[in-house]
């Protein structure tokens, strides 16, 4: 079945708001494991604006204690940097730290508001082996942020990646508008090329409980979702581990 990651960056984001420790990221973490999720996901930028470095190390002793998963997204081209204070050391330095049992590469660049577009595999690959057998090296599986197309997906193989995190942001918005087809045969497709690659399939971004189990249902093989702002949207309303049951029930009925 399709293992629940969630994604705690948006509860970073309030802490940092406000600056101290609460909401406390690693104990939100706790709840989430507890309710059921397999693993947590952060995403933290260059800028520090929401997940940190030490939210990393904090969420790989919880997701350990707990015998789960933790996962780290970032662009790992994007440089150390210093920005109000705050020391960001690049993802393999992360990695190198909280020892994630997963690594997923995204190409979001300085200050962008959120990850929008995949690996340009062409144009990037090359660059992209070395990381991934940095990252390897360093006990992580390796996914790779790809948009939904068999050729890149195939690609993504030839790099060295273990899975592809398929995005699902378009996806989501022509669901909002009533034409999902044709984006729910892309990824059909795509997940099919992942699969006779020898890749893993992942997927995420603007998954949602309405969104969620028409996608699964149509898209079969996937091995993990992650799932933040939405989630945790609905953490306002439901509470969180009701939350996350919530989400869990969809992918249970899909």
């Amino acid at each position: 079945m399709t293992q629940l990651s969630v994604n705690l960056n948006k509860v970073a984001l309030v802490r940092n708001a406000r600056g101290g420790g609460r909401p406390d990221v690693a104990a939100l973490g706790r709840v989430c494991l507890d309710a059921g999720a397999a693993g947590l996901t952060l995403h933290p930028r260059p800028d520090g604006r929401h997940a940190l470095a030490a939210d990393a190390d904090a969420l790989a002793a919880v997701a350990a204690e707990a015998g789960r998963e933790l996962n780290v997204e970032a662009n790992p081209f994007a440089p150390p940097a210093q920005t109000d204070g705050y020391a960001y050391p690049g993802l393999v330095e992360i990695a190198r730290r909280a020892r994630p049992a997963q690594a997923t590469l995204v190409p979001d660049a300085a200050g962008q508001l959120t990850s929008d577009h995949g690996w340009d595999l062409a144009r990037d690959g090359d660059r992209l082996r070395p990381v991934i057998e940095e990252l390897k090296d360093l006990g992580c599986r390796v996914s790779l942020f790809v948009d939904a197309d068999p050729a890149t997906v195939a690609a993504a193989a030839a790099v060295g990646a273990d899975r592809v995190e398929l995005y699902t942001g378009p996806y989501a918005h022509a669901f909002a508008d009533g034409h999902p087809a044709p984006f729910l045969d892309r990824h059909r497709a795509s997940a099919e090329a992942a699969r006779a690659a020898g890749l893993g399939v992942n997927a995420g971004h603007d998954l949602d409980l309405a969104n969620l189990g028409p996608y699964l249902a149509a898209v079969p093989g996937v091995d993990e979702v992650s799932i933040g702002q939405a989630l945790v949207a609905d953490a306002l309303e439901r509470g969180l581990a009701a939350a996350v049951r919530a989400y869990l029930d969809v992918i249970g009925g899909a």
